[in-house]
């Protein structure tokens, strides 16, 4: 009778190690210990093995893969952020396969389900603005795949998530705005679904609240990403009898649009109202006059989520407590603020 051939398994038994770590130090991989593949090398040799070419290709091309899902790859944040993701994930010997949903549920779980499929590794997930319910994620989780969240957390779901201190961003700016002058200041917020904006809110509503400013809810509104539901909000606050001095917007998106109204409008920019973004657009530097914008990490974001990541495909059989990385933002002050100035 033919003898067995030795397989991934037997060596890991042997040395009392898991598959993937046999696996990894078959490939050198520059996370294995030095010691961990000598002693892989040498018991390979001992016992002859030779991996399955076929099987070997089929899990490079199925298993070695992270699953990136974003709103929107065409957002300056997420874009930077797909950077770091795959700077670091390509160091470790990964790829990464690149989804957006855009800002659609149904589709963010038509994704998710095509992925887990197809075998990814995990998944580094921002979710859709229409996200309200999270059992696909619950399920990737009892199925024991990895998952971060980044930038647009869900905090249902215990897992490890790499954001920045949405409210403290938001505070900063309404402050910086009360210290040009303004007081009836306005919020822009995006749809009520996404848990970052309410951060945001309650940043800008304690901000206000610490100046003695009272809070106007008829000057907080919630608006679809789309430009016309953004013109629609917008034209809500500007062509009342009392437009607001200044308007924080969630994003640079909803800013410019934003802008567009005010002007729509013939309220002068920053004279007649201020206005504040979230994100750092390339384009806020062009636009005339140019926008001040709350600057993200969007590159060690990504980067900082695909470390989280690989800890945890790494340490499959170690319980590792999920961790809340929060990084620090930048309030870029430029003259759609500078009132004061004037």
């Amino acid at each position: 009778m033919n003898k067995r051939q030795t397989t991934l398994k037997d060596l890991a038994e042997k040395l009392n190690v898991s598959v993937a770590t046999v696996s990894r130090a078959l490939k050198d991989h520059p996370r294995i210990s030095q010691k961990t593949k000598e002693a892989v090398w040498q018991l390979a040799a001992d016992l002859d093995y030779e991996p399955n070419q076929l099987a070997l290709s089929f899990r490079n091309r199925q298993m070695n893969a992270i699953g990136v899902v974003v709103p929107k790859i065409i957002y300056h944040l997420y874009a930077t952020a797909i950077s770091g993701i795959e700077d670091y994930a390509n160091a470790q010997g990964y790829n990464i396969i690149i989804c957006q949903s855009n800002e659609s549920m149904e589709r963010e779980k038509a994704i998710i389900n095509e992925l887990i499929t197809s075998q990814v590794a995990g998944f580094i997930i921002s979710l859709s603005s229409e996200t309200n319910n999270f059992d696909h994620f619950t399920r990737l989780q009892k199925k024991g795949i990895p998952l971060v969240f980044f930038n647009r957390e869900c905090e249902d779901v215990d897992a490890d998530r790499v954001i920045i201190d949405n409210f403290q961003a938001s505070y900063d700016a309404v402050d910086h705005l009360i210290s040009t002058g303004c007081r009836r200041i306005a919020y822009m917020g995006g749809p009520a679904e996404v848990q970052i904006s309410n951060h945001r809110l309650k940043g800008y509503q304690k901000a206000l609240a610490d100046n003695g400013i009272t809070v106007d809810e008829r000057l907080v509104q919630h608006c679809e990403f789309d430009k016309e539901s953004v013109l629609s909000h917008a034209r809500r606050l500007v062509y009342g009898p009392q437009p607001p001095e200044a308007i924080l917007a969630f994003s640079d998106q909803i800013a410019i649009n934003t802008m567009i109204a005010c002007k729509e409008r013939g309220l002068k920019i920053p004279e007649d109202v201020s206005i504040v973004g979230f994100n750092n657009e390339p384009v806020t530097e062009l636009i005339e006059p140019p926008l001040t914008t709350i600057d993200q990490p969007g590159f060690l974001m990504g980067k900082t989520a695909a470390e989280l990541l690989v800890r945890q495909i790494e340490n499959s059989d170690t319980v590792i407590k999920p961790e809340k990385r929060i990084l620090s933002s930048t309030l870029i002050i430029r003259k759609s603020t500078n009132r004061n100035r004037l």
